[in-house]
Protein backbone atom coordinates (compact mmCIF):
# COMPACT_ATOMS: atom_id res chain seq x y z
CA UNK A 1 0.00 0.00 0.00
CA UNK A 2 1.30 3.44 -0.88
CA UNK A 3 1.51 6.37 1.50
CA UNK A 4 2.30 10.05 1.17
CA UNK A 5 3.77 12.47 3.66
CA UNK A 6 1.60 15.37 4.84
CA UNK A 7 2.12 18.12 7.39
CA UNK A 8 -0.28 18.55 10.28
CA UNK A 9 -0.42 20.94 13.19
CA UNK A 10 -0.40 19.64 16.74
CA UNK A 11 -3.97 20.33 18.01
CA UNK A 12 -2.60 21.20 21.48
CA UNK A 13 0.09 23.54 20.13
CA UNK A 14 -0.65 24.92 16.66
CA UNK A 15 2.87 26.36 16.41
CA UNK A 16 4.26 22.82 16.11
CA UNK A 17 3.94 21.11 12.73
CA UNK A 18 5.11 17.58 11.98
CA UNK A 19 5.11 15.28 8.97
CA UNK A 20 2.89 12.20 9.06
CA UNK A 21 2.26 9.28 6.72
CA UNK A 22 -1.21 9.14 5.15
CA UNK A 23 -2.64 6.46 2.87
CA UNK A 24 -2.81 7.22 -0.85
CA UNK A 25 -6.29 6.64 -2.19
CA UNK A 26 -5.64 4.71 -5.37
CA UNK A 27 -9.15 4.97 -6.80
CA UNK A 28 -12.52 3.44 -6.10
CA UNK A 29 -13.87 -0.03 -6.78
CA UNK A 30 -17.56 -0.01 -7.69
CA UNK A 31 -20.26 -2.60 -7.02
CA UNK A 32 -20.00 -3.54 -10.71
CA UNK A 33 -16.24 -4.04 -10.40
CA UNK A 34 -16.74 -6.29 -7.37
CA UNK A 35 -19.46 -8.26 -9.13
CA UNK A 36 -17.27 -8.83 -12.21
CA UNK A 37 -14.39 -10.06 -10.05
CA UNK A 38 -16.61 -12.41 -8.03
CA UNK A 39 -18.06 -13.79 -11.30
CA UNK A 40 -14.50 -14.64 -12.38
CA UNK A 41 -13.85 -16.72 -9.24
CA UNK A 42 -17.24 -18.39 -8.88
CA UNK A 43 -19.93 -20.16 -10.86
CA UNK A 44 -22.40 -17.31 -10.34
CA UNK A 45 -23.55 -14.95 -13.05
CA UNK A 46 -22.90 -11.20 -12.87
CA UNK A 47 -26.65 -10.69 -12.35
CA UNK A 48 -26.69 -13.13 -9.42
CA UNK A 49 -23.75 -11.41 -7.74
CA UNK A 50 -25.16 -7.93 -8.41
CA UNK A 51 -28.49 -8.99 -6.91
CA UNK A 52 -26.80 -10.25 -3.76
CA UNK A 53 -24.81 -7.01 -3.36
CA UNK A 54 -27.96 -4.91 -3.91
CA UNK A 55 -29.85 -7.07 -1.42
CA UNK A 56 -27.12 -6.58 1.18
CA UNK A 57 -27.40 -2.82 0.66
CA UNK A 58 -31.15 -3.07 1.28
CA UNK A 59 -31.05 -5.48 4.23
CA UNK A 60 -28.01 -4.39 6.27
CA UNK A 61 -29.38 -0.94 7.24
CA UNK A 62 -32.68 -2.55 8.35
CA UNK A 63 -30.91 -4.68 10.95
CA UNK A 64 -28.44 -1.98 12.00
CA UNK A 65 -31.36 0.37 12.72
CA UNK A 66 -32.91 -2.38 14.88
CA UNK A 67 -29.74 -2.34 17.01
CA UNK A 68 -28.38 -5.63 15.68
CA UNK A 69 -24.72 -6.36 14.97
CA UNK A 70 -24.14 -7.87 11.56
CA UNK A 71 -21.51 -10.53 11.22
CA UNK A 72 -20.08 -10.94 7.74
CA UNK A 73 -17.98 -13.95 8.69
CA UNK A 74 -14.25 -13.57 8.20
CA UNK A 75 -14.76 -10.10 6.73
CA UNK A 76 -15.92 -8.65 10.04
CA UNK A 77 -18.83 -7.23 12.01
CA UNK A 78 -20.79 -4.01 11.64
CA UNK A 79 -22.78 -2.18 14.33
CA UNK A 80 -24.17 1.26 15.07
CA UNK A 81 -22.47 3.45 17.65
CA UNK A 82 -23.18 6.96 18.91
CA UNK A 83 -22.30 9.44 21.62
CA UNK A 84 -24.42 11.76 23.67
CA UNK A 85 -24.35 14.81 25.84
CA UNK A 86 -24.04 13.92 29.51
CA UNK A 87 -26.79 14.83 31.97
CA UNK A 88 -26.93 14.99 35.77
CA UNK A 89 -30.30 13.23 35.96
CA UNK A 90 -31.45 10.43 33.59
CA UNK A 91 -34.96 11.93 33.64
CA UNK A 92 -33.66 15.07 31.93
CA UNK A 93 -32.23 13.13 28.99
CA UNK A 94 -33.91 13.18 25.58
CA UNK A 95 -32.97 11.65 22.23
CA UNK A 96 -31.98 15.10 20.92
CA UNK A 97 -28.84 14.83 23.05
CA UNK A 98 -27.62 11.86 20.97
CA UNK A 99 -25.00 12.73 18.36
CA UNK A 100 -22.10 11.37 16.34
CA UNK A 101 -24.06 8.39 15.00
CA UNK A 102 -21.77 6.14 12.98
CA UNK A 103 -21.24 2.63 11.72
CA UNK A 104 -18.41 0.76 13.42
CA UNK A 105 -16.73 -2.02 11.46
CA UNK A 106 -14.56 -4.52 13.32
CA UNK A 107 -12.50 -6.65 10.99
CA UNK A 108 -12.67 -10.42 11.25
CA UNK A 109 -9.78 -12.72 12.07
CA UNK A 110 -8.80 -13.42 8.45
CA UNK A 111 -8.95 -9.77 7.42
CA UNK A 112 -6.85 -8.80 10.46
CA UNK A 113 -4.33 -11.47 9.51
CA UNK A 114 -4.10 -10.12 5.97
CA UNK A 115 -3.74 -6.54 7.25
CA UNK A 116 -0.88 -7.78 9.40
CA UNK A 117 0.95 -8.71 6.19
CA UNK A 118 0.56 -5.28 4.58
CA UNK A 119 3.69 -3.76 3.07
CA UNK A 120 4.13 -0.01 2.68
CA UNK A 121 5.94 2.06 0.09
CA UNK A 122 6.14 5.81 -0.27
CA UNK A 123 4.31 7.41 -3.18
CA UNK A 124 6.80 7.76 -6.04
CA UNK A 125 6.31 11.51 -6.57
CA UNK A 126 5.51 13.31 -3.33
CA UNK A 127 3.39 16.38 -4.00
CA UNK A 128 4.29 19.61 -2.21
CA UNK A 129 0.63 20.65 -2.54
CA UNK A 130 -0.35 17.87 -0.12
CA UNK A 131 0.78 19.73 2.99
CA UNK A 132 -2.53 19.24 4.73
CA UNK A 133 -1.54 21.86 7.33
CA UNK A 134 -4.54 22.61 9.49
CA UNK A 135 -6.55 19.67 8.12
CA UNK A 136 -7.65 16.86 10.37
Amino acid sequence: MKYKMIQRENPQDRSKVKWYAAPVNDGKITKTDLAKEIVNISSLSRGDVSNVIESLIDVIPKYLLMGKSISLGELGTMRVSFGSEGVEDPGSFNAGKIDNVKIVFTSGVELKRQLGEIRFEQESKPKDADTGVGKT
